[in-house]
């Protein structure tokens, strides 16, 4: 069991690559697997963190590992719906960009002021995966562009902007922080309850 979180970053992780090869096969076929594959993606990610803690393996180096396979994860994701639907991108350009920036200040500013990446697994990024999944589903299964990819959009915002706030509050690098708020009363000295299921 103490393997387990392992077993499913690494299987997350070679997902990735075999969601990009499925994009270029293209087809109906080819979509519905890649659906497929990132909703298996998505349950290694949420139970990883739970075995984790509950069998008491969960530490920096594993926590790290699962963040950087997350931004490997979804940005295979992302390749993929672009690469099936290039001109639905095209025309969302802007906000897409929006978030690669955010996302770049957010690696900027952690390794700025810790010397290591941001590995927070704050709740208003859990949830922006969420919406990232719902919008995905939309952009790949069904070829369309609405509410769930705006709402990503907005999520991703709110929550890098949220990341940012934990890394510029909290006194030293610290890893599962979910959210500012916690940051705020960790830089207070104040003590967090930590869970089996969230952090």
């Amino acid at each position: 069991m103490k393997k387990l979180p392992y077993i499913l970053i690494t299987i997350r992780f070679f997902i990735a690559p075999t969601v990009l090869l499925f994009s270029y096969l293209k087809g109906e076929e080819s979509r519905s697997l890649i659906l497929v594959l990132m909703y298996i993606g998505l349950l290694t990610d949420i139970f990883d963190g739970i075995v984790a803690r509950k069998t008491g393996v969960s530490s920096e180096k594993l926590r790290r590992l699962d963040s950087q396979t997350d931004l490997i994860f979804w940005l295979s994701l992302g390749f993929s719906s672009y690469i099936l639907n290039p001109e639905l991108i095209k025309n969302e350009w802007t906000g897409i960009l929006l978030i690669f920036i955010m996302e770049a200040l957010c690696y900027i500013i952690s390794i700025w002021k810790f010397g290591k990446e941001t590995c927070t697994h704050a709740f208003l990024a859990k949830m922006w995966g969420l919406s990232l999944l719902i919008a995905f589903t939309y952009l790949i299964g069904f070829q369309e562009i609405g509410w769930a990819f705006y709402l990503a959009i907005g999520l991703g915002l709110i929550s890098h902007i949220d990341v940012i706030l934990i890394i510029l509050l909290l006194p030293k690098w610290e890893y599962d922080v979910p959210s500012s708020y916690h940051a705020w009363k960790i830089r207070r000295g104040k003590q967090r309850k930590k869970t089996i299921f969230f952090n």
